[in-house]
């Protein structure tokens, strides 16, 4: 999920007949809507998967503690007597001084109030800190009330933040400057062109948020995304397997795989030749496959947590040996792909499996004691809820994902595309990563409620032998090869110290190095940008932040760092692989029918042999990493 909203574009005159084509459009759309609309009540609405008992419980604990906690609330109208009279005494000061009324500041990230008609306009100004100090007035009252256990405590917060954040004046017309000079400007167009904006989200999308985040037109799987030259050469019910053309003369001569996340598609690390992490491997030299997780049906709901590590990874590795001949490899895991990536692992250690000589895992949780906010939806009300819900459809829909992670960051992930499409009345803008953030995907319901109760509601990966998969307790100690962990310092979604607590239950050497920004942009981050840093700490300190205090700041991106790394365990070099010199015939060209939501195409009769180990070769010619770095 991305970090950041969208950039507006500039304000621009709408066209002359704004006014006909929005009237057509609301009109179009408001048809199909109340039809819809009609059909569902006759024929009862999809399940929500929302659980309101979770979210109304902590506010009944809330009000029990303070029907017994009178003092609580006698400081509570202390504290807001105090604010108040902060207020107004900063208001006369400002308006003796004829300067800014200037009591509280906004968080530093807080976008919402960064037009100068906040400071330099008085009744905007009120406004403004009116709303910042009854924001935190609500949060410091909860924090004071006694009795609520932590878990609760969040909840709170959580909820009550999306509320105050929901009620922010930035979200309505007359408190908004930015807002109230377009509609006069245009004369109400754009409140007209919102309406349509609203009209057509709500009959075109999915989910309880269906606004749009990006142009869906400008971009097209397989044309300005997933790009990278390759071929589909294996298949089952899960995944396909996609094999990339080599760039160089000579490869690595263990191939690398990658598992991706499930939870959306896999070419966000394959985000055009710009941004592609997996099109730099290749570059590096490396023979690269990479996993292309299908979007599941009610058909699939029995697969289980064990059938995407057997028919994942494993069936992989499994293709990539018959294809090339190579017994060992080097694997890359991200997110909850490389939770996946570290159970097979360890599966793979109990059973005296040693095809993988390293691994990589970014953004990864092997400990889910601190989830960071996610902890809000993880709780026994909330997965019963879920599971229900799963088990009436055999599935999770992916819009109900894509709305918990964006609560996560509601004002720049959900309120300020409010205030852009509908609002001003403008279109989003093209933006590849919010346009692969809205590109969600299904979890069969056998397999994500495993993954919820054993991860993050009791932590068992952590624990030896408290999960077992395909009949074999796993144990994340037994894994003993080279592991790199990249993480970044802003991720809300895997917070980067539970990343680094997960990665000392491994049994082997560490490199952990944190990027900056957040889960997409802290990994997504090409050479050629020089943006961000990185952190990097040799000595893995059992606590992360004496950890982060001793690590030394690294300018750019860490790629580089990981491409020395890795290129100890290539284990020789031997002359460029194409699929063409494999043992498995060329299923379709990728990105593969999976990623576009199709069904896979008949898988060809094989009729090439068993491919054999390649001799070593000659160092191959290429630009190292830090070449084209100063490129």
């Amino acid at each position: 999920m991305a970090d950041k909203p969208i950039k507006s574009p500039s304000p621009s005159e709408f066209e002359p007949n704004v006014v006909r084509r929005s009237l057509v459009r609301a009109g179009k759309h408001g048809s199909r809507l109340l039809t819809r609309s009609i059909l569902q009540r006759l024929r009862g609405g999809k399940p929500n998967p929302a659980s309101i008992k979770s979210m109304a419980k902590p506010f009944l604990s809330l009000t029990g503690r303070l029907a017994t906690q009178p003092d609580t609330l006698l400081f509570a109208q202390m504290r807001l007597l105090k604010d108040s009279t902060e207020f107004w005494s900063g208001l006369l000061a400002s308006q003796i001084g004829n300067k800014p009324l200037s009591v509280m500041e906004p968080d530093p990230d807080d976008g919402r109030f960064r037009d100068q008609a906040w400071d330099e306009v008085l009744a905007y100004s009120v406004i403004k800190q009116a709303y910042l100090l009854s924001t935190r007035w609500i949060m410091d009252t909860l924090d004071d009330v006694r009795g609520l256990d932590d878990h609760t405590r969040r909840k709170l917060r959580f909820f009550t933040g999306q509320m105050t954040d929901a009620l922010a004046p930035t979200n309505f017309i007359l408190s908004n400057p930015e807002v109230l000079r377009a509609t006069i400007r245009t004369r109400g167009r754009n409140l007209l062109r919102g309406l349509a904006n609203l009209l057509r989200d709500l009959d075109e999308g999915s989910g309880p948020m269906p606004f749009r985040m990006s142009d869906p037109d400008a971009f097209t799987v397989g044309e300005n995304l997933a790009n990278t030259p390759g071929d589909v050469i294996f298949q089952n019910e899960l995944m396909q397997l996609i094999q990339y053309k080599p760039t160089t003369n000579t490869v690595h001569r263990r191939p690398l795989l990658v598992i991706p996340p499930w939870i959306n598609k896999y070419y966000i690390l394959d985000l055009g030749e710009k941004k592609s992490f997996i099109r730099y491997w290749v570059e590096q030299g490396h023979t690269v496959f990479v996993v292309s997780w299908v979007n599941p049906g009610p058909e699939l709901a029995h697969k289980s947590f064990e059938d995407y590590m057997l028919e994942g990874p494993i069936a992989a590795m499994n293709a990539i040996e018959e294809t090339t001949g190579e017994r060992e490899l080097n694997a890359v895991g991200y997110c909850i792909g490389g939770t996946l990536l570290g159970c097979t692992l360890a599966w793979m250690a109990a059973r005296g499996d040693d095809r993988v000589k390293s691994a990589t895992f970014l953004n990864c949780l092997m400990d889910f004691s601190d989830v960071g906010d996610l902890e809000v939806f993880i709780d026994e009300d909330a997965i019963n809820k879920l599971e229900k819900v799963m088990d009436k459809q055999g599935y999770l829909d992916g819009a109900s994902m894509a709305t918990a992670f964006n609560m996560l960051r509601a004002n720049s992930l959900i309120w300020s595309f409010f205030v852009n499409n509908y609002l001003m009345g403008r279109d989003s803008a093209p933006f590849d990563l919010l346009y692969w953030n809205a590109d969600a995907t299904r979890m069969p319901a056998a397999m994500h409620s495993f993954y919820l109760r054993n991860m993050y509601l009791h932590n068992r990966m952590r624990e030896p032998g408290a999960i077992e998969l395909a009949g074999t307790p796993v144990d994340l100690g037994k894994v003993k090869i080279p592991t790199y962990f990249a993480s970044a310092v802003e991720d809300h979604i895997a917070p980067w110290t539970s990343c680094y607590k997960g990665s000392l239950n491994l049994g082997g050497p560490v490199r952990f190095v944190l990027g900056g920004s957040g889960h997409i942009a802290g990994i997504i981050n090409p050479p050629e940008r020089k943006k961000y840093g990185y952190r990097l700490n040799e000595d893995n300190d059992p606590d992360p932040e004496v950890w982060l205090r001793g690590a030394k700041q690294c300018e750019g991106s860490w790629w580089p760092d990981w491409v020395a790394w890795a290129e100890q365990f290539g284990g020789g070099e031997v002359p460029a692989r194409t699929v063409e010199d494999g043992a498995l015939p060329v299923i379709e060209p990728a990105p593969g029918a999976y990623v576009r939501n199709e069904p896979a195409p008949p898988t060809p009769v094989r009729q090439k042999r068993r491919a054999t180990p390649r001799k070593s070769a000659a160092p191959r010619k290429r630009a190292t990493a830090e070449s084209k770095v100063a490129h």
